[in-house]
């Protein structure tokens, strides 16, 4: 069991700090292509006519989370073709609802922490959410609303900002508040990082196994968890950045097409992901290494994915 443990936070630590991705359903992508699944339980549905993709993801246990380097939970993960239509970003907040409701486990008293930092757009998905969240926590507690009078959720909610602001793990700030407040839940939103560059600002990310703030992009902060927290966590993410290496790696998939039955196509057609990912890194160093990019419409679409996910719990909270 202890080296189980040891390979889950092997594989763990090499995809969230070389492959440069939180998604689980890329962690699940890369291992199908050198080995069968094992642990894992996978079902795919497709919303047709709003263009969503929903994968979900189950691991159940230790061979799953040695293989994906993810804990024992759930995974789910929606991809959308185009956010731009009402209908559409109605379908992905009624979804959003629902998985909420199941992975919280139908959680009356919530604190919805928005992770990240609001002045850096690309990690101003969680902040933005804050904004559009419908608060009742102070209705109940000053008597405005009853309990029983309607069927309202108790919510509150904090942007806690990030370590150079405040000087202080967020977990401990989530640890302070839950103290105080009492909640039967946690909902944090957080931006992510992916390895496909289709995938920004078009996945949502939601799971019962809290977060790691940072891991994506090599700076790993205290988990948020039902273990670090003391109550359950649903975290809701957003890939909203993509590694200049993992870029160069994907085009050098591009070169293969263009180099056909060449020797030098050969010889990096006959590389692992991990070995061409290593050689694009090798690329750019020393400069680009460490270097992550995003859209360049980067601020309409961190506007609509918070606004959607905000759709969501709220919608979560009047049922």
């Amino acid at each position: 069991m202890e080296n189980q443990k040891e390979e889950t936070e092997k594989n763990g630590h090499f995809y969230q700090n070389s492959c440069h991705t939180d998604l689980a359903v890329e962690m699940k992508e890369e291992v199908e292509q050198k080995q069968e699944l094992t642990g894992v339980e996978v079902s795919t549905k497709k919303h047709a006519y709003h263009g969503i993709t929903e994968t979900r993801i189950r691991i159940v246990d230790e061979r799953g989370e040695a293989a994906l380097g993810k804990p024992v939970g759930n995974y789910v993960t929606l991809e959308v073709e185009k956010l731009y239509r009402d209908s559409v970003q109605k379908r992905i907040a009624r979804i959003i609802c629902d998985v909420i409701a199941q992975l919280s486990q139908g959680a009356q008293n919530i604190l919805v922490a928005g992770l990240g930092n609001r002045s850096v757009t690309p990690d101003a998905i969680g902040p933005k959410v804050m904004e559009h969240l419908q608060i009742t926590r102070h209705l109940f507690e000053c008597g405005y609303v009853k309990s029983d009078a309607l069927n309202m959720k108790v919510v509150s909610a904090i942007a806690p900002g990030v370590m150079a602001q405040t000087g202080m793990e967020t977990v401990e700030i989530l640890r302070g508040i839950i103290e105080k407040t009492h909640p039967q839940a946690v909902i944090v939103v957080d931006a992510l990082a992916a390895r496909s560059s289709n995938r920004l600002n078009r996945t949502i990310q939601l799971c019962d196994t809290g977060i790691s703030p940072g891991a994506g992009v090599g700076n790993n902060r205290q988990k948020m968890n039902e273990e670090t927290l003391g109550v359950k966590v649903v975290a809701i993410g957003v890939p909203t950045v993509i590694a200049v290496p993992t870029i160069i790696s994907d085009a050098m998939q591009q070169l293969l097409l263009l180099l056909g039955a060449d020797h030098a196509g050969k010889l990096v057609e006959e590389l692992s992901y991990e070995e061409q990912y290593q050689l694009a890194e090798e690329l750019v160093k020393p400069y680009f290494t460490d270097m992550f990019v995003t859209p360049k419409n980067i601020d309409e679409e961190i506007l609509m994915m918070s606004q959607c996910i905000a759709q969501g719990i709220n919608a979560y909270i009047n049922i």
